[in-house]
């Protein structure tokens, strides 16, 4: 792939594993095809756990998301705010403006500012707070401005007030299913501890590696089903009847209008699978 043609997709989360959660597939989609994806926690995890915490549990996570991204084919990085306390403070803002200029993405993923979790609120409410600084050249002096704001676009989430999560497009990522797994079973601190521990589920988890993996892959599996079961109206509409009976997971995105449109002329050369 010429340099011309290769895409910078920029993914935010709010902590080490959310990233990959909620845009795994495509990351390791675009990482195949020769597009250059960077995975970005805005905190350092160090709360999320139910026996571990502070800088050794942060240092854990960060590890466990480097994994992860090696698995996805993506740089995966984590910053040092604390978990639970991230704020869309213009501190956060400036961080976050500076690795897009730095980075210069095509495109900026992003959860909305409606959810369960306040730090996932945060990261959506900064990064929009972002995409329109990141052209300023007067904010944020030690980093280029852009010309063009990136894409942006909104990861799914399942919250219905003040309004659904609305999908612009749905990608089918089964061929890439297992690797996201994969790349998901890196984060032992949560998706083998802490996430079943919070659920009330910690005693249904195996206790051998691949049983744990078996075990994990069937959690997944079933959400995908779910996913592919909501979404197959569109399915059907981007992929045709006949592909369409085929697909057994995929990822939705919404577009963000803080940000440059995603658009039906753009949405071909954005997500090229």
């Amino acid at each position: 792939m010429t340099d011309e043609k290769k895409l910078r997709i920029l993914i935010f989360g709010a902590h080490p594993d959310d990233c990959d959660s909620t845009g795994g597939g495509v990351a390791a989609l675009w990482s195949k095809a020769g597009h250059e994806v960077k995975m970005v926690a805005l905190t350092n995890g160090d709360a999320g756990h139910q026996t571990e915490g502070g800088a050794a549990l942060a240092w854990r996570r960060r590890k466990e998301a480097a994994a992860s991204g090696a698995a996805l084919g993506c740089e995966y990085i984590t910053l040092d705010n604390h978990d639970g306390g991230l704020t869309p403070s213009m501190d956060v803002r400036a961080e976050v403006v500076k690795i897009i200029r730095e980075f210069d993405p095509d495109v900026v993923t992003s959860p909305r500012v409606w959810d369960y979790h306040p730090d996932h609120r945060a990261t959506g409410q900064v990064v929009m707070d972002a995409m329109y600084m990141s052209t300023v050249p007067n904010f944020v002096s030690d980093a280029p401005h852009l010309r063009k704001m990136p894409v942006g676009i909104y990861v799914y989430d399942h919250f219905q007030r003040p309004y659904p999560f609305d999908p612009d497009i749905v990608v089918d990522i089964s061929s890439v299913l297992e690797q996201k797994i994969d790349a998901l079973g890196c984060h032992v601190s949560q998706m083998y501890e802490w996430l079943p521990y919070n659920r009330r589920e910690l005693h249904l988890v195996p206790e051998g590696e691949e049983e744990r993996r078996a075990w994990l892959g069937e959690l997944y599996h079933g959400r995908a089903g779910r996913m592919v079961e909501m979404y197959k109206d569109l399915i059907v509409a981007r992929y045709g009847a006949d592909r369409a009976a085929q697909v057994t997971a995929v990822e939705a995105f919404e577009g963000s209008e803080y940000g440059s449109p995603l658009t039906e002329e753009n949405m071909g050369v954005l997500f090229p699978f």
